[in-house]
């Protein structure tokens, strides 16, 4: 029996410089790198994972970062932004936090919610959601508590058919929730990290490069019920991959006939399964088919740290 999803589990970009991306992640941003590994299909690519204390589902965003990368271009079909929460009273702090550290930053309001926009170094565009999260930060970062990201609020999406979007959101169990002008938010039943923006808007295609989000997955409850998924998904047709395992949750993906790329994982075991809750993302992690060749990829990867 297939169960409505309660929200994303979490959003990988691609990205080109590695040491900038772990720099505003973590000195800026107050993330904490949960994972450094490899892509399984690319083990001399980092995998990044950053997050809040534990990594948890609905907290992280991962990064592939390739330093000779093109630039991606925001278009259909694509996420277009993804959005992290952070306390209602944060946002001035925030807008001086990032405007110290030369990050351009504009207001907005988005359905009651008053927000910041603004990019990373690849482009990738991010906003801050003044709303209420039911999730524990990493209080050991460098931003104080009581301002502290809560991890993803949700991500916008340009579609090359909206309608057709929609019904696989609606069948993954988001409920339509409200509209204002091109904007139409869908909302998963869980109590973070639920929030699909469909954007009904003309704009150009986009292009798949640093700053660009890969993918967006959402949370599945079982490895049996991603197999359900999966033949459910090829009986109408949709581009469906195997399930996979991916050490710290199995998933798989299917591109639904807008165009965007989704995931579905299971919570757990988690990525705190496989490494010591003190010493998450300290050292690079290699799946056991890699580790083997440990001295020979580790050399070829870029430092993170100074």
């Amino acid at each position: 029996m297939l169960t409505d999803t309660p929200g994303i589990h979490h959003v990988s970009v691609v990205v080109r410089d590695a040491a900038a991306v772990h720099r505003l992640y973590t000195e800026t941003l107050g993330l904490r790198c949960v994972k450094r590994t490899v892509n399984f299909e690319d083990k001399f690519t980092y995998h990044l994972y950053y997050g809040n204390e534990h990594g948890d589902p609905g907290t992280v965003l991962t990064f592939f970062p390739y330093p000779d990368e093109v630039d991606g271009r925001v278009g259909r079909p694509q996420v277009a932004a993804t959005a992290l929460a952070v306390p209602p009273r944060s946002l001035d702090y925030w807008e001086d936090r990032l405007s110290e550290r030369g990050v351009a930053v504009e207001r907005d309001e988005r359905f009651g919610d008053a927000l910041l926009r603004f990019s990373d170094p690849d482009g990738t565009r991010l906003e801050l959601v003044g709303t209420d999260a039911p999730v524990d930060p990493w209080d050991e970062g460098p931003v104080p508590a009581e301002y502290a990201i809560r991890g993803i609020h949700g991500v916008s999406v340009l579609s090359v058919d909206p309608f057709q979007t929609a019904g696989l959101l609606e069948t993954l169990g988001f409920d339509l929730e409200a509209q204002a002008g091109d904007r139409v938010r869908y909302r998963a039943p869980g109590d973070h990290a639920t929030v699909v923006d469909l954007l009904d808007r003309e704009a150009p295609f986009g292009r798949e490069g640093a700053g660009s989000v890969h993918h967006v997955a959402v949370r599945a409850a079982s490895v049996d019920e991603l197999h359900e998924w999966r033949e459910l998904f090829a009986e109408r047709g949709y581009d469906v991959s195997r399930v996979k395992d991916r050490q710290f949750f199995h998933s798989l993906y299917v591109r639904e006939p807008g165009g965007i790329l989704f995931e579905l994982a299971t919570e757990s075991p988690g990525v705190a399964a496989v490494e010591p809750l003190d010493a998450l993302g300290e050292r690079l992690y290699l799946p056991p088919q890699f580790e083997p060749d440990r001295e020979m990829i580790r050399p070829q990867l870029p430092p993170l740290d100074p």
